[in-house]
């Protein structure tokens, strides 16, 4: 047994890296994520479920299908338009532009395609759809500060933030 265990109520330091079903590492993350087990923040896959017990040192593969990574893919996702239609400053690969529903909800879109005279808007995470191995290292797992502590307290007040 070790004395830094994983468990509700503790800070963890973690690094992780994505990788697709070929093995090609998709998004690497070697600057550690801190975060208070069993608080408000929601880690892709559940990371913090995956590695809960477990003890600083420790690496875990986590394997994820879309649904429990970056979710499905959706068509509806997708818009076209002519490039004549579009600010001139949106007109490159991997632009991001916020769009409002008309429930008020706003989401990202980043332009995926131009060709022939014609661009594309994807609202789709660029890893939706995909099926994920996750690497997870568990970096350092110590108790919270009290500054630590009230942030969380505070947070709990705030919707629940997700890291990916």
């Amino acid at each position: 047994m070790c004395d830094q265990v994983v468990r509700d109520g503790k800070m963890v330091s973690l690094t992780y890296s994505i990788l697709d079903a070929s093995g090609e590492v998709l998004e690497q993350n070697d600057l550690p994520v801190t975060y208070l087990q069993g608080g408000q923040v929601d880690l892709v896959g559940r990371m913090d479920k995956a590695i809960h017990g477990r003890c600083a040192g420790e690496e875990v593969e986590i394997l994820l299908d879309p649904e429990s990574g970056f979710g499905a893919y959706d068509p509806d996702l997708v818009f076209t338009d002519d490039l004549d239609n579009v600010p001139y400053e949106l007109r490159h690969v991997g632009a991001e532009v916020q769009m409002q529903n008309d429930r008020g909800e706003v989401r990202t879109f980043f332009v995926s395609h131009i060709a022939d005279g014609k661009l594309t808007v994807d609202g789709n995470h660029p890893l939706a759809g995909k099926s994920l191995k996750v690497l997870v290292r568990i970096r350092e797992v110590r108790d919270p500060t009290p500054a630590e502590r009230d942030a969380e307290l505070e947070a709990a007040t705030c919707p629940t933030p997700s890291i990916h």
